[in-house]
């Protein structure tokens, strides 16, 4: 029933793709050859992208091959319910963009490792610093690269090797040109990744509705809601076998707040988009964000649950199952992706390899930031120059791309890959969270308290992982804040000085005021969520 590989339409479709991105990508770059010699321009792209650049650079950027293939597997494990690190992350980029960005703009930051050495100190700041790149390389950068050559060789029958070498190129690519370019090539990333992912939603539906003799994607939907009733609950109780995963009420109002604060506010990888314009632009591009995001699910969780709907009823027994005989969810969405006709089996694997890419230019170029102005300069060239410094980034985009290459096959042991990112990630952004929220603003925190904080966070995470191993990770996250949170105010009241800190942060209510168009913005997404939660509740 499926079709491992790519015909000539396909390959048109997807040859017009990588000419479209590439050429655009060349041409911002010849525009603005600046970015070869400044590195504010370079990193950040400073003052040139616009909100819509902004907001769809952010998507691009965030949406890869753990959505694409882990979201999408998570989807056919547990239903609808996993939407909610999409849903809440809307609600979430509201919160940054009204509270979090007017004090990065107001103070100049332009690295996360930056804000922690004027807010605390030098050791802050390098121990976090160095925390940021090893994440980012061997886990973030890693499983991008793993998940994404899995689903390309699904798809198309090149080897796994292969695959992981082409998407290394052109993700060094536009990598090399700098923030502007990967700025600007995202929109079309974003363009290609709805248009594709919505490709596959449709057939996905179709084949639901034929299977069980509908017609048209609707009632394909409406089959869904009533062959897997169980996919479509948001709130998990107690008694499911999901609740660890998704411990009930706790998406809502305990750790996933620290999950999406983390990654949304305070994460190089995603603020550095932002950093580089007014607060105004900025603030639009986040509230268009998070109106993508809301579209999210429909692209990647939906396709996983009628695989799983499909897959109950006896189609596609085989292509589900591992070499072992294990059911893989994360084949889910390349089992779907082999059913579509050609030429638009093409454009969804455009959409998946904009996915991809678009994520490994991101994080790579955070790495590259991080590493120079908060490695090299500091510590190895105080005097290097702007040109010398966008060398030593490019260097280390293609050093941090090389080792996620030659890393990601050791990931092939896993489950589902959303969830492993969601759990390593989070034995550190308790930590990170807490010395961030603290900083902003509590003013007696102090340098030693951040030090603590930063210290404490992965031995309590694995501890507490390995003593309640019933205790789901989420809450887990939720338990680590609060305990690092109280010990950070512990040790800043116990340091006389704290009472007068010259590093505590000036914050006044006058620098969260907000424009009609953003408030409207912003009540609208909250009203959506809110009618989500309580349909699917």
């Amino acid at each position: 029933m499926k079709n491992e590989s790519l015909f000539f339409w396909d390959k048109i479709v997807f040859l017009f793709y990588f000419l479209i991105v590439a050429g655009y990508g060349y041409y911002i770059y010849r525009r603005k050859k600046k970015a070869t010699t400044d590195t504010k321009d370079f990193f950040l792209a400073e003052g040139s992208l616009t909100w819509w650049a902004i907001g769809a650079s952010l998507i691009a950027s965030n949406i890869s091959a753990e959505q694409f293939i882990g979201m999408s597997g998570s989807g056919f494990k547990m239903g609808l319910a996993i939407s909610t690190y999409e849903w809440m992350a809307a609600a979430t980029l509201m919160v940054v963009a009204i509270f979090f960005l007017p004090i990065y703009l107001k103070n100049k930051i332009f690295t996360m490792p930056q804000f922690l050495l004027q807010r605390y100190d030098s050791r802050v700041s390098t121990v976090m610093a160095v925390f940021w790149l090893l994440l980012y390389v061997f886990v973030n950068l890693t499983s991008i690269l793993y998940l994404g050559a899995l689903a390309i060789q699904t798809i198309s029958g090149y080897e796994f090797s292969t695959v992981i070498v082409g998407l290394s190129i052109f993700a060094i690519f536009i990598t090399l040109g700098g923030m502007k370019v990967i700025g600007y090539t995202d929109v079309l990333q974003v363009f290609f990744l709805v248009l594709g992912g919505l490709a596959t939603t449709y057939l996905a539906l179709n084949l639901v509705s034929d299977h069980f003799g509908g017609q048209g994607m609707m009632e394909g939907l409406g089959l869904l809601r009533q062959k897997a009733p169980e996919h479509f609950h948001m709130i998990f109780d107690s008694s499911s076998e999901h609740y660890k995963d998704l411990p009930g009420i706790a998406v809502l109002i305990g750790g996933m707040w620290i999950v999406n604060l983390n990654y949304w506010g305070c994460n190089q990888y995603i603020t550095q988009r932002a950093l580089g314009a007014d607060l105004k632009t900025a603030r639009n591009g986040l509230l268009f964000a998070g109106f993508l995001k809301l579209l999210m699910p429909v692209i990647v969780v939906l396709p996983g649950i009628a695989a799983y709907v499909l897959y109950k009823n006896g189609v596609f027994q085989k292509e589900m199952l591992d070499t072992a005989g294990n059911v893989k969810p994360d084949h889910a969405y390349p089992v779907l992706l082999n059913l579509l006709p050609e030429g638009l089996k093409g454009l969804s694997f455009a959409a998946l390899t904009a996915a991809i890419v678009a994520s490994l230019a991101g994080k790579a170029n955070s790495i590259a930031t991080i590493f120079t102005l908060d490695i090299y300069k500091h510590f190895f060239n105080k005097e290097a120059s702007e040109k010398e410094q966008v060398k030593v980034g490019r260097i280390a985009i293609i050093v941090a791309i090389i080792i996620g290459a030659l890393v990601a096959p050791a990931l092939k042991s896993l489950d589902q890959g959303f969830q492993y990112i969601q759990e390593y990630t989070g034995f550190i952004s308790p930590g990170v969270f807490a010395i961030f929220i603290l900083g902003f603003f509590w003013k007696r925190t102090t340098a030693n308290a951040a030090l603590v904080g930063a210290a404490l966070a992965i031995p309590l995470s694995v501890a507490l992982k390995y003593f309640i191993p019933e205790l789901p990770f989420i809450n887990r996250m939720g338990w680590v804040f609060v305990i690092i949170v109280a010990i950070m105010v512990l040790v800043s009241l116990l340091d006389p000085k704290s009472k007068n800190n010259p590093k505590g942060l000036e914050v006044d209510a006058s620098m969260f005021k907000l424009n009609t168009g953003f408030t409207v913005g912003a009540i609208l997404i909250c009203g959506i969520l809110a009618a989500l939660y309580t349909i699917f509740w």
